[in-house]
Order: structure tokens, then C-alpha cells, then sequence
């Protein structure tokens, strides 16, 4: 397989027999300046003045978007110890002694491990069980769903952190969050390469852009990326509230296009988080989890209170900057939609989103329509947390993932992945909104369960389900119809090319 570097200016490009999934009879696509110019039956453009492509009946849909992404933790987790296979806190610390083997012959001067999921372990994470197979050699392992660290002694005293880890080593919501930036803090140059090589593995699903939710100051870091090359993904990014008042004084506007990137980095939305996930047990819900009644976070955590979060939102959005707020919980999703419900009523009607929206009330569905609220899901967190649900959520799991009962209602669904949170794969999510399984087993609330054509049109960031002359040439070319394959197909469906303003980012040899 062949990776094409993105040339300056797109060529005039005839994409001759190709098909639109669901359609019996080829086509011949015709990009001009990086729009569709015109779509014909096969042979019609026999005459047009362009390269011809010969796609030989393969498939052809919009390119695919990922509306919710961590871009440099998806890029830095090669890099990191997986501890993702462990079952229990005991297999996480043989995984860690391992590596502290190696860390120390290495010279390396801290072990950083992601992927932990703790919600279903028998044993406890502590901080004496990470001490005992690491020494003095400083530990920080990042729990899978971002909202947990787990670290030891060491890596406390470095941190500072020695008094929040307490017995058990553990550190939650901002307090991880903080100690992730630090981890963060590596060489431009070296991210941005990480981050380059990244992008290439999405263009080769045929994703040609993000939105990104990493917890920096993203537009410079974008603008120099583009500077620098890399040019095979079209970027929206969010801005946090720690940023919030920089953003407004240097006037960005959700939406606005950034000097210098040729267009293909703008101004995403105001993301603020809410409340925390289910798997840490920190998602706020009506209802406690169970073990943990009594105890003072037994319904999770509301991180940011209502009467801090309306004059947030209303601040960004009277400054341009849509919100695109952090939900888990269905408790968090029915007050976050209560805020936007407050300052709609204030007078502004910006549409925004909840980012996750992954436990609801029924009554709520028909709140998102009514205030036009996008539900950003990201179906594979489904299959991750099926089980996690049912032991920490029981009784209410027919109310998570609503995708099938929120398309009824009208609300406009946007996929994503949260990677590293999930793969940075669209066909991933796809097939999990699809079957609602993975891996063989039974599928987990099927009801719930969307088309393809819906699931397509939800990943493609407001382009639809199909090519339409007009639009931006970004396209992806398939080996099978997306249309009729099996929910397995979906998963590990063939990209043959993907195409970004009429220009290829990645091509197999098959496509020239």
C-alpha cells in the first residue's frame, strides 16, 4: 500500500465507473477546484479535460469526519505502555514490572501506561500494589476513558501530587486531568511528527477531518502543523474554559478559518466538562451506583455547577463560540439541557451539542430536538462499557446509547470515536451504532440500533449519505457497499482511496 502526499493545488480529476452505495448503475465523478463538479453515467464525461481514475465500480461516499477526538493522546499512545488486555489491578502492576525492567535498562526516566478499565476488576488499584513492582522509578498509568490516573509514590512526589493520590493512588476528573498535561509537555517537533503519522493512519479509513478535544491551546498548535505539512485532514478545534477569555480577545468564532492553513483548520466549539464517566464511576446520575450509597460521590460528580456553567456558555456563545459540552450521566444531560435551555431563553439560539450523551432519561430525546442540540455519541463506547453499564447502571441500560430513539425524535447525530478513548476510525463506530455488538457476542440492546445510511450520514459531518455535485471533493473510496454490508464488514471495511479537496491522501495501488 501507497500513501500520496497532499500536492499544493488539486488537479482536475475524472473518477471514472464508480458507484454510489445503493445505486445499480456506475458513475463518473468530475472534481474541479476541489469541488464535485458534476456527477454523470458513466461514459457521459468521456470528453472533460482531466486525469482519468479508473475506480472500476468501486464504492464512493463523502469523506468521513470523527467529531470527537484527543488528537496528541490518540498520537501518543503507540507510545505507551498498553495496559488494556489486564483484568485486574494485579495484572496491570505484572505489566508495569515488565516494563520498569525495561525503562530502567533503557535510561528512561518514567513508565506512562493507558488503557486501564477498572470497572469490572475484583481487586483494588493502590498505591502500595504500584510501589511494590516500580521502585523509585516513577509510574503514571491513564485509565482508558481519560478520567482516571492510577500512579505510585514516586511519580506523586515528581507530580506533586503525593497528597491527592492518598492510599489508593489514584487521581480523578481535573486532578488527572491536570497531571496529563504535564505528561503532555513534549518537544513540538516530536508531537508534531507523532501527530503527522497519526492523521496518515486516519486518511488511510478514509477520515478526512477531526474535530479535536485535546485540552491545549489548539490553534497554534494546528497553524504550525499545517505549516509544517500536514495537510491530509481538515481540523475543527475546541477551545476549554481555561482558555476561553484568550480565544474571545483574539476574536475567534466557531466556524472562521485559521490564516495560513489553506483553509483546513477553523475554530471549533466552547468545550466544557460537566460531570465524569462511567467506567471511573464518576458520570452524574439520578441514581446511585451501587455499593457506593452513602458515600459523598455516590451518584458520581457534577464538575462544574449550574450557576457557573449558564454565564459560561452564554459568554462563549454571545462571543461566536458554539458550545459543545461534556454529558455522561443522565443526570448531567438533563441539566446541561436545562442550561441551554436557560440561555436560549436569554435570547441566543446557536445550536450546540452535548458531547457523549451516553445515559439518558426518555423525556430528555424530545428536549434535544426541541432546542436543537446535536447529540455527539460515540458508538463504540457501548460495546467498551456493555458490562460496566449493566453492573454500575443496572435496571436502566435500554436508556444508553439512545441513537435509534434520538434519530426518531428528529435530533441530529454526530459519530465519533474519542480517541484514544475508541480507535480514530469511523467504520468502527459505524459498525458498533449499526449491530450494537463486537466480538461475536449477542447485540446489546439492538432497539437501539441504527442504519447504515444514518450512521454514514452522521459521520460525515453535515455532507450526508451520498456524493452531491456541489460539494467539497472529499471523498473515500470503498471496496464494498456500505449499504449492504454485515455490521463485521462495516468494521473492517476496505478503503481504497480518500480523496480531500479533490486532492488523494491515501491510495492503494489499486487506485492511480
Amino acid at each position: 500500500m501507497t500513501t500520496r502526499q497532499v500536492p499544493d493545488a488539486a488537479e482536475p480529476l475524472l473518477l471514472a465507473g464508480a458507484r454510489l452505495p445503493g445505486t445499480p448503475e456506475p458513475v463518473d465523478l468530475h472534481l474541479v477546484d476541489g469541488l464535485v463538479s458534476s456527477v454523470r453515467p458513466a461514459a457521459a464525461g468521456a470528453g472533460w479535460r482531466a486525469r482519468r481514475v479508473e475506480l472500476d465500480g468501486r464504492f464512493v461516499v463523502p469523506g468521513l469526519h470523527d467529531r470527537h477526538v484527543h488528537a496528541s493522546q490518540w498520537a501518543m499512545v503507540s507510545r505507551r505502555l498498553d495496559l488494556s488486555p489486564a483484568e485486574s489491578a494485579a495484572e496491570v502492576a505484572a505489566l508495569v514490572a515488565a516494563s520498569v525492567t525495561s525503562a530502567v535498562a533503557g535510561g528512561a526516566g518514567e513508565v506512562i501506561g493507558f488503557g486501564y478499565r477498572d470497572g469490572l476488576w475484583a481487586d483494588l488499584p493502590t498505591l502500595a500494589l504500584l510501589d511494590a513492582v516500580s521502585g523509585e522509578v516513577p509510574v503514571v498509568l491513564v485509565s482508558a476513558d481519560l478520567h482516571a490516573c492510577w500512579v505510585n509514590t514516586a511519580a506523586a512526589r515528581r507530580h506533586g501530587v503525593l497528597e491527592a493520590a492518598g492510599t489508593s493512588g489514584v487521581l480523578r476528573e481535573d486532578e488527572c486531568f491536570a497531571l496529563v498535561r504535564e505528561l503532555d509537555d513534549i518537544a513540538d517537533d516530536v508531537l508534531d511528527g507523532w501527530v503527522g503519522d497519526a492523521a496518515e493512519r486516519a486518511a488511510a479509513r478514509g477520515v478526512v477531518g477531526i474535530t479535536d478535544y485535546e485540552m491545549r491551546w489548539n490553534r497554534d498548535d494546528w497553524a504550525r502543523r499545517a505549516f509544517r505539512g500536514i495537510r491530509s485532514l481538515r481540523v475543527s478545534f475546541g477551545v476549554y474554559t481555561q482558555h476561553l477569555e484568550r480565544a474571545i480577545a483574539e476574536g475567534l468564532r466557531t466556524g472562521e478559518a485559521i490564516e495560513g492553513t489553506g483553509g483546513l483548520v477553523t475554530v471549533g466549539g466552547y468545550k466544557v466538562i460537566t460531570d465524569g464517566s462511567l467506567n471511573t464511576r464518576t458520570a452524574w446520575c439520578f441514581d446511585p451506583y451501587p455499593g457506593l450509597e452513602g458515600h459523598e460521590h455516590a451518584y458520581g460528580l457534577a464538575t462544574v455547577p449550574f450557576d457557573e456553567l449558564v454565564p459560561l456558555m452564554r459568554r462563549a456563545s454571545e462571543a461566536g463560540l458554539t458550545p459543545a459540552v461534556h454529558a455522561i450521566g443522565d443526570h448531567a444531560n438533563a441539566r446541561v439541557l436545562d442550561a441551554f435551555e436557560a440561555v436560549g431563553s436569554a435570547g441566543w439560539r446557536r445550536p450546540g451539542s452535548i458531547e457523549h450523551a451516553q445515559l439518558l432519561r426518555h423525556d430528555d430525546v424530545a428536549r434535544f430536538a426541541a432546542l436543537g442540540v446535536v447529540a455527539s455519541v460515540q458508538p463504540e463506547h457501548a460495546m467498551d462499557d456493555r458490562d460496566v453499564a449493566e453492573r454500575h447502571w443496572p435496571g436502566r441500560t435500554d436508556r444508553a446509547f439512545m441513537l435509534a430513539e434520538l434519530a426518531a425524535a428528529g435530533v441530529e447525530l454526530a459519530l465519533g470515536s474519542d480517541a484514544p478513548v475508541a480507535p480514530l476510525d469511523p467504520w468502527v463506530a459505524i459498525a458498533a451504532a449499526v449491530g450494537r455488538t463486537r466480538d461475536g457476542r449477542e447485540p446489546w440492546h439492538p432497539e437501539q440500533a441504527i442504519g447504515a445510511r444514518i450512521a454514514l450520514a452522521a459521520s460525515t459531518n453535515g455532507a450526508g449519505d451520498t456524493v452531491r455535485e456541489g460539494a467539497p471533493a472529499d471523498l473515500a473510496v470503498l471496496e464494498r457497499d456500505p449499504f449492504a454490508a454485515t455490521a463485521d464488514e462495516l468494521r473492517t471495511m476496505p478503503v481504497a482511496a480518500t480523496l480531500l479537496g479533490g486532492r488523494f491522501t491515501h491510495s492503494t495501488t489499486s487506485v492511480q
